[in-house]
């Protein structure tokens, strides 16, 4: 069966380029995979006949970016897009398990697609000639399989990021992982330590974002762990605590679940509980209790953001969800606060994007522990979105900037040095629990009677 892709113009230029040159060529991998799928391709590559030299002959007049002529690859732009084009080349050993020492270049296609990892990464489809694929991907497409091409356990060795797309591909994608193909990534995820931070980020932030991550995560905590250490002890963990009813390993699944998908959000949840297990106790009923763990899980978090080479506002908001995952959002007797003052306060500590976080991860997590229904947990989140949507609506005063007075008009009546920063913080907190309206006279006769106050109390 012959199947058509819709090529943009510009990749349609560039293949009748090197048909009128007299070489054949093919765009190939992803932009297959996701065009059959029914995806549109995120870039096109395309693979060719032509050496190096021979491409730069054909491509004179545009431009060229010489990425990695050595390896057979040309970035050619057109319309501000880049385009790889690479010669069918056979690979060399991978001594550093991500480049090959070696390449030859060949003219056949199919020894070209024998080097790809997976083979529903090894199609290629030329308008002339349709699909090429000697290796089943389409059928693997169809039956939601990942394969690797060729011998497993080599494709792992020669990439060991490879390890990781297998289960970025199976997560996004919600396919399933070839018996031969998942016995070998087990064996070869031991060398995901030799791969770069910033090249595991982007699998692991993929796979975390996938719609069956919570299948991946069951089927492969090993592998994960090979990335976070703290996730071993987590695996089949009991804790032993009534509030929960499943396993540490088996919460933190479902409470990745339970959020959007969301890089942060879904990496938060993933690490919120990791410090459970360092800070255990346990009393006289063999009830396990785990004071001071959002701690620990923020220092996780924190050494984690630094392997995965994450930028400096990523890791922040990172460390700050999961220190504040446990934070109290409801009153003593435990129903949802919606109190103006409370929710002053919460955005006062963590703004409004955070705290709304905040919300959907209390959300995912107590419906985590198994004694909760996610129908009464979304709607106490609905509750308390609500109450913060009417608050916000207010435009209401809940930082020091938003203070009808500044640090000169507290100059000006007098005051100097930290008792100006510390009559702002009062004045601020006298706002929020609704003691005085964020107006200038009224703030400036508020401080004038705390002041007369403290002069009485001096007397």
């Amino acid at each position: 069966m012959n199947y058509e892709l819709i090529l943009p113009a510009n990749v349609s230029a560039l293949l009748a380029r090197l048909k009128g040159a007299g070489f054949s060529a093919y765009v190939v991998g992803g932009c297959v995979r996701d065009s059959l799928m029914g995806f549109e391709p995120h870039d096109w590559d395309i693979c060719t006949s032509a050496l190096p030299e021979q491409m730069q002959s054909v491509f004179s007049g545009l431009r060229t970016v010489e990425t990695g002529l050595k390896h057979g690859t040309l970035t050619v732009v057109m319309d501000h897009v880049p385009y790889e084009v690479t010669t069918y080349r056979i690979d060399g050993d991978y001594t550093d398990h991500r480049h090959p020492d070696s390449v030859r270049f060949v003219d056949d296609l199919t020894q070209d697609l024998a080097r790809r990892d997976f083979t529903v990464n090894a199609m290629a489809w030329s308008p002339d000639t349709g699909l090429a694929d000697p290796f089943d991907g389409r059928r693997d497409l169809s039956a939601g399989l990942i394969r690797c091409v060729g011998e497993p356990e080599q494709r792992f060795e020669e990439d060991a990021l490879r390890v990781l797309r297998a289960l970025r591909f199976a997560s996004v994608y919600g396919f399933a992982i070839e018996p031969a193909t998942a016995s070998a990534l087990r064996a070869k995820a031991p060398d995901l330590k030799l791969v770069a931070g910033e090249r595991v980020r982007e699998e692991l932030l993929k796979l975390l974002c996938g719609k069956s991550v919570g299948q991946i995560l069951r089927e492969y905590p090993e592998v994960l762990a090979e990335i976070i250490p703290e996730i071993r002890p987590m695996i089949g963990y009991d804790q032993q605590n009534h509030h929960h009813s499943f396993d540490l390993w088996e919460h933190t699944v479902r409470g990745v679940e339970g959020v959007p998908a969301d890089p942060v959000l879904r990496l938060a949840m993933l690490l919120h509980d990791t410090g459970k297990p360092a800070v255990r106790t346990t009393d006289e009923k063999g009830e396990g209790h785990y004071k001071g763990h959002p701690k620990v899980s923020e220092e996780i978090a924190r050494r984690t953001a630094e392997s995965l080479h994450l930028d400096n506002a990523f890791r922040d908001r990172l460390c700050t969800l999961v220190l504040h995952h446990d934070t109290p959002l409801r009153t003593q007797s435990g129903e949802i606060n919606t109190d103006r003052s409370f929710l002053l306060r919460r955005l006062n500590i963590f703004g409004e994007e955070n705290l709304r976080t905040l919300f959907l991860i209390h959300c995912s997590d107590r419906i985590a522990t198994g004694y909760s229904t996610p129908e009464r947990e979304k709607a106490r989140l609905a509750e308390r979105m609500a109450a913060l949507d009417a608050l916000l609506a207010e435009q209401p005063c809940f930082t020091l900037k938003d203070l009808a007075v500044n640090g000169r008009d507290l100059t000006a009546v007098g005051l100097k040095g930290k008792a100006v920063g510390e009559a702002l913080q009062s004045l601020l907190e006298a706002v929020m629990d609704g003691r005085v309206q964020n107006e200038k006279a009224a703030l400036l006769l508020s401080l004038d009677h705390k002041s007369k106050d403290n002069d009485s109390d001096n007397e």
